[in-house]
């Protein structure tokens, strides 16, 4: 047969969409898709190749319904995964989520006064209680919070910043490119490892500056012969050049003598910035994460001084930047929970302070369900928080199942593990002990 004659004896776009078993996705999109394989079946043909319409459509429709948001069973142990949604939230903050999503809800109204009112007043007090911060603000993330901080601040001017600081986390988020969206100029000081006080003032004398910022190393350490300024160190240069003292946090945590702390959260923290000690200490302005941080909504706080928050809140961006009203009351819901001392409904800690013989008994279940052996490994809190620090975890490994993953990957309910040497690796610290038989279900229909 010619391609001439094979390219007549394509099928019409709808005939090649009937023939499709849809996966719920609607009728436009698959008549596009069929579109889409019928010009993929065309360029074989042409280029001599064999061309198959419709097992091209229905790859397609596969792939754009495994695209859709659907619930993932996430037995990788790592509990805040970037690429699985990061913070669970907890029942109460997915109710007032759903209270404020699913009608109308008092969001820039003063119910006491009657009156137009500024968004965000109930976290703001919240998040003031929590850090002994003057006044806060809450953007929709921790990069969008240290680029209005610094568009408020220090636009047009520079901002020395130690040159072991300048981070990368994950593949978008690099310090001095969200600087310079600022309108900032970054002014690398020090060396990687150390970086003093002086080096500080010395830029300060140099350059027209606008503002001091550190920033916590939260997804790597550098350790040997280093040196860095201290909160307490930088907070002297600000006070005799008069600039803000900005501390980017990003995911430490709130205050290092939280009554929410219990002896399990301490080891894997200790050597986390708190937002209060931070101020405490002389900075004027902190930034920190709302899921990474607090196990809440995806949010940047921005917490300290009220005359630079106020500047903060007035400038332009803000409003580009700013929560919507389900994740600010989400959010609220999560603080709540801090200020009550109790965090046990709160998946990340609750997930992260699970013991060791209660995983040992869940994982032995599972072992006798799928088969495999219970190893000694490490959980980890993920998303670039806690480097080096894991929490110990029995784990269960399934040799020789590598090749399952995709199964996985593809089920009712999709699984996702750790690869290793050829096996899988279940971490069942993030699988809620409710799902442990969906777990061993769909394991073993896969292998």
């Amino acid at each position: 047969m010619t391609a001439i004659d094979q390219l007549r004896d394509l099928p019409p776009v709808d005939s090649l969409a009937d023939r499709v078993e849809p996966l719920g996705l609607p009728r436009p999109i698959i008549t596009d898709l069929a579109r889409t394989a019928l010009e993929l079946a065309r360029e074989s043909i042409r280029a001599g190749t064999p061309a198959d319409p419709l097992r091209s459509v229905e790859d397609l429709v596969r792939s754009v319904a495994l695209s859709r948001t659907t619930r993932v069973l996430n037995a990788t142990g790592v509990l805040l995964h970037t690429n699985l949604g990061r913070a669970p939230l907890s029942k109460r903050a997915v109710d007032a989520m759903a209270t404020a999503s699913q009608g109308y809800s008092n969001l820039e109204i003063e119910l006491a006064e009657g009156r137009r009112g500024g968004r965000g007043s109930y976290v703001t007090e919240l998040v003031k209680s929590l850090t002994g911060g003057e006044d806060a603000f809450v953007v929709n993330n921790n990069a969008a919070a240290v680029v209005l901080v610094l568009a408020a601040t220090s636009a047009g001017k520079a901002v020395p910043v130690a040159r072991g600081e300048l981070i990368e986390i994950g593949g978008s988020y690099r310090l001095p490119e969200v600087m310079a969206a600022s309108g900032a100029r970054l002014i690398d000081i020090g060396t990687t490892n150390r970086t003093r006080p002086a080096d500080y003032w010395t830029a300060t004398q140099l350059h027209d500056t606008g503002a001091l910022l550190k920033v916590h190393t939260s997804n790597f350490r550098v350790e040997g012969f280093t040196e860095e300024a201290t909160i307490a160190d930088l907070a002297e240069v600000a006070t005799a050049t008069g600039l803000p003292l900005i501390f980017d946090i990003g995911s430490g945590h709130l205050d290092q003598g939280g009554s929410w702390l219990v002896e399990e959260d301490r080891a894997w923290l200790a050597d986390e910035p708190a937002a209060r000690q931070a101020m405490d200490a002389g900075a004027d302005l902190v930034t920190f994460s709302g899921d990474k941080l607090l196990g809440g909504p995806q949010a940047g706080v921005i917490a300290g001084k009220k005359q630079i928050v106020e500047a903060v809140r007035k400038h332009p961006l803000a409003r580009a930047m700013r929560l919507d009203a389900g994740r600010e009351a989400a959010l609220g819901a999560t603080l709540e929970s801090f200020l009550e001392g109790d965090l046990s409904d709160i998946p990340m800690w609750s997930m992260a302070r699970i013991g060791a013989d209660v995983l040992g008994e869940r994982v032995a279940r599972l072992q006798d369900a799928v088969g495999g052996e219970i190893v000694e490994g490490v959980s980890l809190v993920g998303a670039g928080s806690v480097p080096g620090h894991g929490i110990p975890t029995p784990q269960l490994r399934i040799p020789g199942a590598a090749s399952a993953h995709s199964d996985l990957l593809a089920a009712a309910t999709p699984v996702v593990m750790r690869r290793h040497e050829g096996g899988l690796i279940a971490d069942l610290r993030t699988i809620a002990a409710a799902d442990d038989q969906l777990l061993a279900d769909l394991v073993g229909q896969c292998l």
